[in-house]
């Protein structure tokens, strides 16, 4: 298949600091799209595949899945994008598109396995999948999103992962008026979690080990915000809640938020612990409770999801760092040092 060569940001090997490479991307398709790419977020999955944290990452490596920019072509079908309009893709840029969950949008269950934005087979070039750390990306309409106009392009980067990671469980154990629903930790995923549940409707409790963040959490929306290492404020939640999203991406004791929770409760995982999490017997089995989790959305939620955000006013906290500052970035993420998410304004790749 003919492919053009346009620029990117990557690495050949862990420990190895970004830089400018290039890469192919594949000529257009009757289906696709070729979009500009103006802001990329960075995720922590971002860092845990540059690190190969989890195994399995296919060098060299471009990051980059919280993407937005202009369309600049259209291939011959393409019916729901024109050229000069605001689009983005998210996690997800292929799947099968006839097992049971895609044809219920839950792409992201493809039984024959996603095709992420980056470090996917790539079923056209073969190799991997080269994410939005690049000048360019091409992608079948399909999974493809449109931004409202209304949202600042930049700061609606995050919502591409970030965001639909909580707008999805928030929406499937029905967060809304009369609930009260608990969010655990404040970063990237916590800041949009307190922001989209109390836009739904919910009562916002924040639980946080850190107590310079009690007074952002009320900033950002939040109702109550609680210190978790305070017995004594902790007490007054057992038993009280409906719901906790937990995004948590470390060790972590989730038998004591289980018991928050009222009968039928759920604590749902978005985080990413590298260890496996103990469960105590009766802290489900009292109260029927449940420990759950959830993976970002299909297209159309993610879609839905971007509608809402713009109908609420809401996008994620950021930093915009240039393409020469991507490094310096990641060291300071590894650190917990952004409030809340870093974006790359990627006009600096093109010089």
């Amino acid at each position: 298949m003919k492919s053009k060569i346009v620029k990117a940001l990557g690495t050949s090997a862990v420990n190895v600091p970004l830089q400018v490479m290039n890469i192919n991307r594949r000529e257009l398709q009757p289906h696709d799209v070729e979009m500009e790419i103006l802001f990329c977020g960075i995720c922590h999955s971002d860092l845990h595949q540059i690190k190969n944290d989890f195994g399995g990452t296919m060098w060299p490596i471009v990051p980059g899945h919280e993407i937005v920019g202009k369309v600049t072509r259209v291939g011959v079908h393409v019916k729901n994008f024109k050229i000069g309009e605001r689009a983005a893709i998210g996690c997800i840029v292929d799947s099968c598109g006839k097992c049971e969950y895609c044809e219920d949008d839950l792409e992201q269950f493809c039984d024959e396995g996603t095709t992420y934005s980056f470090n996917s087979a790539d079923k056209y070039l073969g190799g991997a999948t080269y994410g939005g750390f690049s000048e360019s990306y091409v992608c079948n309409e399909k999974y493809m999103l449109h931004v409202p106009k209304s949202l600042d392009l930049a700061s609606t980067a995050p919502l591409l992962c970030a965001g639909i990671t909580v707008y999805s469980p928030l929406k499937h154990w029905q967060a809304g008026p009369g609930k009260k629903v608990g969010i655990l930790g404040i970063g990237g995923l916590g800041h949009l979690a307190i922001k989209i549940a109390k836009a739904m409707g919910a009562e916002v409790i924040v639980f946080t080990t850190s107590s310079s963040k009690i007074e952002d959490a009320k900033r950002l929306g939040a109702d109550v915000a609680v210190l978790s290492s305070d017995a004594e404020q902790m007490a007054k939640y057992a038993r009280k809640l409906h719901f906790i999203i937990d995004t948590v991406s470390a060790k972590h004791d989730v038998n004591t938020y289980l018991n928050l929770l009222r009968h039928d409760g759920s604590v749902v995982l978005v985080g990413l612990p590298p260890e496996p999490l103990e469960v105590g017997a009766f802290n489900v089995i009292m109260g029927r409770r449940s420990f759950a989790g959830s993976n970002i959305g299909g297209i159309a939620e993610t879609q839905e999801m971007l509608d809402f955000c713009a109908s609420h006013n809401i996008t994620a906290d950021i930093e915009l760092v240039s393409v020469q500052q991507v490094n310096e970035a990641f060291d300071r993420l590894e650190k917990g040092d952004v409030k809340y998410r870093f974006v790359i304004d990627m006009a600096g790749l093109k010089k």
